[in-house]
C-alpha cells in the first residue's frame, strides 16, 4: 500500500509515521523546506513522546520518506491523506480551508485514476461534498474517490492513540474508497472498532466528539465553582458521577479551562457550521462562553491570596503548555493568565519543561524565563501551577517555601494534597477543594 501524507504538522507527522510502523510505504510532503530537511536529519519539529525513535526506525527501514514536492510522489499513491492546518478564520470563527483546497487542487492534477483522497484534517460538515464539486469542475478528467478519516489523537499520547485506538472512523460514498481504507486499517482490526459511514457523518462525528468532551470539561469546572462555595471536594463529585458508566470518568478533571489546537478551534467551527445549516447549537455556545470566562478569571485567583494590587509582586508560573507531555501552547490557559498578570503590573517568572521556546515567541520580554521550577519560585509572592507536568508533582515543597518571598500557592491542577501543603505553612488554593 502506497500512502502519501500532505502536511507534516502534528497530525500528519504522527499519522504518516504510524502508517509506516504498520508496514506501509509512506511519503510525507510539506512545502516547508527547512522542516523537511530537519526531518530527513531526524529533527522532529514537535514534542511527542516516542515519536523521534519511531521516525528514525521507519526512515532507516525505507518505509518513511520526507519530500518537499507532491509531484513525483503522488502519481503511484493508493491513498492521499490531507493533513494540513484548518485554523480558525478571523471574523466568523469558521475553519479556514484554504490549505485543504490547495492540497486538493494539486493532488487532483497528479493522482492516478481510482486513487482515494482522504481528509485527515478536521473539516466542517459538507467539506467532502465541496471537494468533490471542486475536483469535478477544475479536473473533470480526474477519477478520485473522496473520503473523510478524522483523527482522534491526544497530544502527549498520540502514538498510543493511533496504534491502540478506541475506534477508527472513516466516511466514504464509494465502495473502492471503503475497500482501500479497510485495507489500510486492517492491522488495527483486532484492537479497535472500524466504523465506516458517510463522508458528512464522519465530518460531524469529529466535531461532535470534541464538542462533547469540551462540554464535560466546562461542566466539571462549573461544578468545581459550586464545590468551592459549598465546601465540597470536586474530586469526590467527579469520582461519584464518573462511576456511572453512562458518564465515565474521563475529562472530569477540574482545572483552568481547556486549550490546545482542537477544542477551542473545533467548538467555534462547529457553532458556525450550525449557523450555516440553520441549527442553534446553544449548548456548545455556552461551553465556549464558560471556558473563555474561566480563563479570563485565573488572575483573580492569585489576587484572592496575594491581594488586589499585584503591581511589583513576583508571581511564579509553573507550566505554560496547554497540557503536560507536549510543547503546544495554542490557546493555553497560561496565555490568558500571563497577559493579565502583566497588565496588572506583576513580575512573572515562568518555567515549563518543553514550552519555553514557544513561550518566548508569544510573550517576548513580558516574563523571565527560568531553567527550573526552583528558579521560577525564587523570591515569588505566589506560585501558580498551570500545567500538570509530573515533575511539578515531585517538587520539594519545603525547598519551594524557603525560596519564596511569601508562601502562597495556587494549584490550578489539584496536584498537591491540601492538608500536607497547609501543614508546611502555605496559604493554599486549589480548584473546587475548599
Amino acid at each position: 500500500m502506497q500512502i502519501v501524507l500532505i502536511g507534516t504538522g502534528y497530525v500528519g507527522l504522527v499519522t504518516g509515521t504510524c502508517f509506516a510502523e504498520l508496514g506501509m510505504d509512506v511519503v510525507c510532503v510539506d512545502k516547508d523546506k527547512a522542516k523537511i530537511e530537519g526531518l530527513r536529519k531526524g529533527v522532529i519539529p514537535i514534542y511527542e513522546p516516542g515519536l523521534d525513535a519511531m521516525v528514525e526506525a521507519n526512515a532507516s527501514a525505507g518505509r518513511l520518506k520526507f519530500v518537499e514536492q507532491l509531484e513525483g510522489t503522488v502519481e503511484d499513491a493508493d491513498a492521499i491523506f490531507i493533513a494540513v492546518g484548518t485554523p480558525t478564520r478571523r471574523g466568523d470563527g469558521y475553519a479556514d480551508l484554504q490549505y485543504v483546497y490547495a492540497a486538493v487542487d494539486e493532488a487532483a492534477a497528479l493522482a492516478k485514476p481510482d486513487a482515494v483522497l482522504v481528509t485527515k484534517s478536521t473539516v466542517p460538515p459538507g467539506t467532502g461534498a465541496e471537494i468533490k464539486a471542486r475536483i469535478a469542475k477544475s479536473h473533470p478528467e480526474a477519477v478520485l474517490h473522496v473520503a473523510s478519516n478524522p483523527e482522534f489523537l491526544r497530544e502527549g499520547s498520540a502514538i498510543e492513540d493511533f496504534m491502540r485506538p478506541d475506534r477508527v472512523v472513516f466516511g466514504t460514498d464509494h465502495t473502492k474508497a471503503e475497500q482501500v481504507l479497510k485495507q489500510i486499517y486492517y492491522p488495527l482490526e483486532d484492537k479497535a472498532t472500524i466504523f465506516a459511514t458517510t463522508v458528512i457523518a464522519a465530518e460531524i462525528i469529529k466535531y461532535a466528539a470534541n464538542a462533547f468532551l469540551a462540554t464535560k470539561i466546562a461542566f466539571i469546572n462549573e461544578v468545581a465553582d459550586l464545590c468551592e462555595a459549598a465546601d465540597a471536594n470536586v474530586q469526590d463529585i467527579a469520582r461519584g458521577i464518573g462511576l456511572d458508566e453512562r458518564i465515565g470518568s474521563k475529562f472530569l478533571q477540574a482545572g483552568p479551562g481547556y486549550g490546545g489546537s482542537c477544542f477551542p478551534k473545533d467548538t467555534l467551527a462547529f457553532l458556525e457550521a450550525g449557523k450555516r445549516f440553520g441549527v442553534d447549537l446553544s449548548i456548545v455556545q455556552q461551553v465556549v462562553h464558560s471556558n473563555d470566562k474561566r480563563k479570563d478569571e485565573l488572575a483573580d485567583r492569585i489576587s484572592s491570596l496575594v491581594g488586589p494590587d499585584l503591581e511589583g509582586k513576583t508571581i511564579a508560573v509553573l507550566g505554560l503548555t496547554f497540557k503536560a507531555d507536549t510543547d503546544d501552547m495554542r490557546e493555553s490557559p497560561a496565555i490568558n493568565l500571563v497577559n493579565e498578570l502583566h497588565e496588572r503590573g506583576a513580575i512573572i517568572q515562568a518555567y515549563d519543561p518543553q514550552g519555553m521556546e514557544e513561550a518566548e515567541k508569544i510573550f517576548g520580554n513580558k516574563i523571565t524565563y527560568c531553567d527550573t521550577a526552583y528558579c521560577a519560585v525564587e523570591n515569588a509572592h505566589a506560585l501558580t501551577v498551570v500545567t500538570e507536568w509530573n515533575e511539578f508533582k515531585a517538587v520539594n515543597l519545603e525547598k519551594v517555601k524557603e525560596l519564596m518571598a511569601a508562601p502562597n500557592l495556587i494549584d490550578l491542577r489539584n496536584l498537591f494534597d491540601p492538608q500536607r501543603v497547609r501543614e508546611l505553612g502555605f496559604t493554599y488554593s486549589s480548584i473546587g477543594r475548599n
